[in-house]
């Protein structure tokens, strides 16, 4: 007997009143069990019994299936069920998620992932500690709603700026009521700093340091002051751990003393999103989970942008559950921030947007990096400028307006441009605006005006504010004057006055100015070399490989920077044509005894080859032949059988045990996708049913039994070893882990990811699934709780193809290229890039020692490559001839010491 569905409480929740509307509806129609809707309505079972809970509304999709199930309208179901997503709250300012900016301390409650490096800091004995990271990493949010929340102690937190003392003093007068002029003169001895503050001291940001001071004497104060304190950290973006170095009092402050901050571990990440949601009560579905998980596993500066999609998401949340389809309304983690920024923008008047624009061109400095402004710099209308902040694009102070995140930049296409357009502009605009403020702030003094080259150089269309207009004005003044006691004055210059003259009233702008610090410490020397030396030998390996080889080892054994271990990648990978087919290759297997491939081509074709004779393998001709091109193969465990599938709906077995391929039965059916679990084929239609074939090398084989996921007709599918659980996808591009244990009653177990080409199982705990231009690594120890694990990106071009096998996965894309990684306990590592094929790699496989890849391409070519499956060390000193001597370190090195990498 069915269990009797939990009771609902209608209340006053449409959601409630929705789902008690489906179970009326199914009892009008007599009652059918989930099961038997299942089948009517070509979803799971579990999928229609949730639409009925009330626990949350179900997709639109759904509700249109169960009522068409239950012979209702669908298109009546569908009004209701948008009635009911208009009914219910979408939520206000009460988001468990930041967005774009930063966690502040009165977050901590929400600030999940960071729990390790938080206690790290809070445990660490260190007088001085550096955190560094790329933009996006979060080191603002970890300083603040990890560290300062959880310091019990009074701290001192402030930002460099442009003038370190005074942000210094201005933070000091927050935190102890005092007059921020009055502690900026005390502060001017830098030991005043310990004296005024004996506790903690934060200084976020610290490559403002480097970027918007321009006093060398203020970055020599800030560093002194700081290493004269009891407890400091410093948050630094990791492309400036250079400039520091430049400092030998700083470096050695650091030296053992830097905590760096990369990507999340899953964990993290699925705490960064599920935690925020619990602490109000909300919950995250699973689909969503799984999809926000692939997006951003393994990305360092992905932080801000997941943020900003889930308070965004939070907005079009079904009551208290965030979902995928409100995910993918906002535009997802890629297009979340730009929809955003974009909409905001477009909503202003010709006026506001051009204002909306100078606004935030203010905000950033040429090298792409965000400045802080104070409100009388912008000029601001207050209407544009609450626009912005509403939408959490920029955050406003008593003491100025910046930008939420440097993310805004990279992620809004439209702003990018405007940077990318305007860069020299932004470069003088930065200029002017300072010797406006240093004109200022020595009550106007006619010293420091612009004369002769300065205002030549200035470029017009610039916007300039009130201040920035007097300064032009009097700098042109001061030059007419000078210029007035001269007896002859070219037209040239009498053009550039009267030109000055008119854009003082419209813009002006000013020189660039850039710092270029010499590199003073070892590690940054170091460093450079590695990266200069790293591209030299990228250049160097059409010419001598070798060399290349030997270079690109060196610069990873010295520094090993990511860049370097790229260098390491074998690109000479020695390949052979193995057969020029008639037709492209469309599918590929790999025989489990590593002595044979078959190949389905666009003509119908499957071919099989052996590799037990190389390097002349012998080829057999015909296999089997479809009417149309094949779609699929797949070859059994033991090696001998082949089953192909072909667009035209044909299975076609072939015996090949004997090493000659023998054509058996056709099955009966029209199938979609193929797999074999063990000694059976399952074959699958446009029903989305499964048939279990047995007796296979008989004329007529038989047919075990069938069952229905009710997924819907499936593109792909493949069985874990042990053949009880089935990854099957979609032709809607959705992956499902179901039970077959039982065919007679398959369950649903998860969705691993929404949006997915192909699966594939490796070992009884590893799943591969391919997504547009990457490949995922899942974890099925619990088949209902699937862990992304892994994340590798194609490199560029479309994932067309992947295979795992023995700890390696090859995957190929549509720019004709093969990529080989190493699967370890950390990050997936290229091992090799495979060049050859002229067109689309269509196809590719991996022996099962992992040693030789197979691939098909467009060009119609089937190719075997020669992987080297060793240490990159290993391989390359084994070709390293000759070694490298002492003049050709010195020339890729300078005058690093000779440390050759391959010894004799």
């Amino acid at each position: 007997m069915p269990r009797r569905e939990r009771p609902l409480d209608e209340g006053e929740s449409g959601l409630l009143r929705f789902a008690a509307d489906l179970r009326r509806l199914r009892e009008r129609a007599g009652s059918p069990t989930y099961r038997e809707l299942s089948r009517r309505a070509h979803y799971s079972a579990a999928a229609l019994s949730e639409a009925a809970g009330g626990r949350k509304l179900p997709s639109l999709a759904v509700t249109m299936a169960y009522a068409k199930a239950c012979d209702a309208d669908p298109e009546e179901w569908a009004r209701r069920w948008r009635a009911v997503v208009e009914s219910e709250p979408r939520g206000g300012n009460d988001s468990p998620y930041v967005g774009l900016a930063m966690f502040q301390p009165g977050d901590a409650p929400k600030f999940f992932g960071r729990e390790r490096l938080t206690a790290e800091l809070l445990t660490t004995r260190n007088r001085f500690t550096g955190v560094f990271g790329p933009s996006g990493a979060g080191k603002s949010s970890l300083l603040r709603a990890g560290l300062i929340a959880r310091t019990r102690e009074p701290v001192l937190l402030f930002t460099p700026g442009a003038n370190p003392v005074e942000e210094c003093a201005i933070a000091l007068a927050r935190l102890t009521g005092g007059e921020a002029a009055a502690l900026a003169g005390e502060l001017e001895d830098p030991g005043a700093l310990c004296r005024r503050h004996p506790h903690l001291v934060v200084v976020d940001q610290f490559e403002e340091l480097f970027t918007l001071c321009r006093n060398e004497e203020l970055r020599r104060w800030l560093i002194k002051a700081l290493i004269g304190c009891p407890k400091v950290v410093i948050g630094v973006r990791a492309d400036y751990y250079g400039h520091c170095a430049q400092y030998p009092d700083l470096v050695d402050a650091l030296e053992g003393a830097q905590l760096l901050l990369g990507p999340m571990t899953s964990d993290e990440l699925r705490l960064a999103i599920t935690e925020p949601a619990a602490v109000v009560g909300a919950k995250v579905e699973t689909a969503l989970l799984a999809r926000l998980m692939a997006d951003a596993m393994g990305q360092a500066a992905v932080l801000p942008l997941l943020s900003h999609a889930l308070a965004q998401t939070w907005q079009h949340r079904r009551g208290m559950t965030l979902t995928l389809s409100g995910y993918e309304e906002v535009g997802g983690l890629e297009h979340a921030v730009a929809r955003t920024a974009q909409e905001v923008f477009d909503g202003l008047s010709a006026a506001g947007q051009e204002q909306a624009r100078q606004i935030l061109l203010r905000l950033v400095t040429a090298d792409g990096t965000k400045r802080r402004a104070h409100q009388a710099e912008l000029e601001a209308d207050d209407e544009v400028l609450f626009a912005l902040a509403a939408a959490r694009l920029v955050v406003i102070d008593r003491d100025g307006v910046e930008l939420a995140h440097e993310a805004l930049i990279r992620s809004w296409p439209t702003f990018q441009r405007w940077v990318e357009e305007d860069r020299e502009n932004i470069k003088a605009q930065r200029e002017l605006t300072h010797a406006t403020q240093t004109w200022e702030s020595l009550d106007r003094d006619p010293g420091v005006l612009w004369r002769g080259r300065r205002l030549v150089n200035v470029p017009a269309g610039l916007s300039l504010n009130a201040k920035e207009r007097a300064f032009l004005a009097a700098s042109l003044a001061a030059e007419e004057e000078a210029s007035a006691s001269a007896r002859r004055r070219t037209r040239r210059q009498r053009q550039l006055l009267a030109a000055l003259a008119a854009l003082v009233v419209v813009a002006a702008s000013s020189t660039a100015f850039a710092l270029r610090a010499g590199i003073a410490a070892d590690e940054q020397r170091a460093n450079a070399a590695v990266l200069r030396a790293v591209g030299e030998a990228a250049a160097l390996r059409s010419t001598n490989p070798a060399l290349a080889q030997q270079v690109a080892l060196a610069a990873y054994q010295l520094v090993p920077l990511p860049q370097a271990r790229n260098g390491l990648r074998q690109e000479d990978v020695p390949s052979q044509v193995l057969r020029e087919a008639q037709s492209e290759v469309t599918a590929l297997v790999v025989g489990p005894t590593q002595q044979q491939v078959a190949t389905g081509h666009r003509d119908g074709t499957v071919v099989l080859t052996t590799l037990d004779d190389l390097p002349s393998p012998r080829t057999s001709h015909d296999a089997t032949r479809h009417s149309g091109a094949v779609t699929a193969l797949a070859m059994d465990s033991t090696g001998g059988l082949i089953a192909s599938a072909a667009d035209d709906g044909t299975v076609h077995l072939v015996d090949v045990s004997l090493g000659r391929p023998r054509e058996l039965a056709a099955l009966p059916v029209r199938a979609t996708a193929i797999a074999w679990q063990g000694g059976t084929l399952v074959t699958t239609g446009a029903d989305g049913a499964l048939s279990f074939w047995t007796d296979l090398r008989h004329e007529r084989p038989r047919l075990l039994t069938t069952a229905q996921p009710g997924l819907g007709p499936l593109a792909a599918m493949s069985f874990r070893p042990d053949g009880q659980v089935l990854a099957a996808v979609t032709t809607g591009h959705a992956v499902h882990l179901v039970d077959v244990s039982d065919p007679r009653d398959v369950k649903l177990l998860s969705l691993t990811r929404e949006f997915a080409g192909g699966a594939q199982f490796a070992g009884a705990d590893r799943l591969m699934t391919t997504a547009g231009t990457a490949v995922h690594l899942w974890d099925t120890t619990d088949p209902r709780d699937p862990v992304l694990r892994a994340a590798i990106r194609s490199g560029g071009g479309e994932v067309t193809a992947a295979w795992l096998a023995a700890g390696r996965v090859a995957v190929a894309t549509d720019d004709g290229l093969v990529r080989l990684w190493l699967l370890g306990d950390g990050e997936p590592v290229e091992q090799a890039l495979l060049r050859g094929h002229t067109g689309p790699v269509t196809a590719v496989g991996l022996t099962p020692r992992g040693d030789e890849v197979v691939t098909g391409g467009a060009d119609r070519a089937v190719r075997l490559w020669n992987a080297d499956p060793r240490d990159p060390a290993v391989r390359i000193c084994e070709q390293a001839f000759p070694r490298m001597s002492r003049e050709q370190w010195a020339q890729y090195f300078g005058d690093l010491d000779f440390a050759p990498p391959c010894r004799e």
